[in-house]
């Protein structure tokens, strides 16, 4: 195992996390592993083979069937990053056994980051509490459901876009409700993580306090 230090950085979704965990990865010369990209992959993959994400048997075998030149062809798509695929996520993440399946490729991300790097940052969900619960900083990314569902009414393209705030407002506290209660790994800070709340945080704020926390723990 490598002894290459790891920050985790977890939080719901909308929430800010994948921005600064992009930007620490950058100002540390980290790796940078978007856990939540892993699902999504899980859910295009089905959607593009026409099927039922709510279909566990299934939902396992493809998660199973992932490798990393799949799983790069996969987060390279546009489509990854649309609604559809976001909710597609959200319901194949609560399976066991998908998490199962995917827990070795994260944790081998952690162990030994690739391209030289002297150490790793990943975002997702469970990070600090299954994935790399001894990672040396945890950060939980967090924000009211409002300003989360703003944030990405706005990134969805808004009233322009025929987008209905409303719906968004629902569908993300549906995820907040699927994420938070799932029997395994559910969305809950880690006993030791930092708690950040970037509600009224501008990104640059929310960089700052997170740097504050990772030389306070490096």
């Amino acid at each position: 195992m490598s002894t290459k230090p790891v920050i985790a950085i977890d939080g719901p979704a909308a929430s800010g996390k994948g921005t600064l965990a992009r930007r620490v990865a950058q100002a540390m010369g980290y790796a940078l592993l978007d856990t939540g990209a892993l699902y999504r992959a899980v859910g295009l993959a089905m959607i593009r083979a026409g099927q039922d994400v709510r279909d566990v048997e299934a939902a396992m075998a493809t998660a199973r069937a992932l490798d990393a030149d799949r799983i790069a062809e996969l987060t390279a798509d546009p489509a990854l990053r649309q609604d559809d695929t976001a909710q597609a996520a959200s319901i194949v993440s609560a399976y066991p056994g998908v998490r199962q399946a995917l827990l070795d490729f994260q944790r081998g991300f952690a162990a030994n980051p690739p391209g030289g790097a002297v150490g790793a940052v990943l975002d997702g969900r469970d990070i600090g509490t299954v994935i790399c619960p001894d990672a040396p900083v945890k950060l939980f990314v967090t924000a009211s459901v409002e300003v989360r569902a703003e944030r990405r009414f706005k990134e969805l393209g808004g009233e322009a876009a025929g987008v209905d705030f409303a719906a968004v407002l629902e569908d993300m506290r549906a995820r907040d409700e699927r994420d938070t209660t799932r029997a395994f790994a559910p969305l809950v800070p880690a006993d030791d993580a930092v708690v950040l709340d970037n509600s009224t945080l501008g990104p640059e704020a929310a960089f700052q306090a997170a740097m504050d926390v990772i030389r306070a723990k490096l």
